[in-house]
């Protein structure tokens, strides 16, 4: 489909009774959605899509190594626990479940994803030791969507050092997620690489002595 097939069809378009028009709104939306599926085929999106899929099993396996490390009913709480936090990660009562996550099941899933959570959720010097917790004792762990607590980690926990002007150690997080977290995703299903590049462009080139 080509860019002018649209413009003949726009063109016919003023053509139409009012009536019509919803017709042809429809036919092109129609028309676009197929030229952008076309391009998809075989290119970079279907290679994003594989690595969304591969990561989303990874979370699978290692939600399915908490079966074999904890009981049923010790899941159960832990999956309580999480949504518990999960409706407002702002309150007392989410830090509270996150606080009994940490003490009881600090080897769970759930708990290095809340652990995450609770980072991005809060403020100066506790944001950064939610967020070095999550990246040094959790990284193995994924949310179900396949976003990966290790490399999103680092990447969030790499900002919030810049912003702090603790640019070395920003720096040193973005070059272990080019190094170990290459195929990480975001909540989006994203690069984190491409988080990685874009911070990397607002950050200049390394000061070197």
């Amino acid at each position: 489909m080509t860019g002018m097939t649209l413009i003949v069809l726009l063109a016919a378009g003023l053509a139409c009774r009012a009536e019509d028009a919803e017709a042809l709104k429809k036919r092109i939306a129609d028309l676009e959605q197929k030229l952008a599926e076309a391009e998809k085929a075989g290119g970079e999106d279907q290679k994003l899509e594989k690595l969304r899929e591969a990561n989303k099993r990874a979370a699978r396996q290692r939600a399915a190594a908490d079966r074999q490390r904890y009981k049923p009913e010790e899941l159960k709480e832990i999956e309580s626990l999480y949504q518990v936090a999960n409706e407002n990660w702002r309150s007392d009562k989410a830090r509270e479940s996150l606080k009994t996550l940490l003490a009881k099941y600090d080897r769970a899933n759930r708990t290095g994803c809340a652990t995450l959570y609770m980072g991005q959720m809060s403020e100066g010097q506790d944001r950064i030791d939610y967020l070095t917790r999550a990246v040094e004792k959790f990284s193995d762990c994924f949310y179900f969507n396949g976003c990966q607590v290790g490399g999103y980690g680092r990447y969030v926990l790499a900002i919030t050092y810049w912003q702090q002007g603790e640019k070395d150690k920003a720096r040193k997080l973005l070059d272990e997620i080019r190094k170990d977290y290459k195929d990480a995703t975001t909540h989006r299903g994203g690069r984190v690489t491409e988080l990685v590049d874009a911070a990397e462009k607002e950050m200049g080139p390394a000061h070197r002595e």
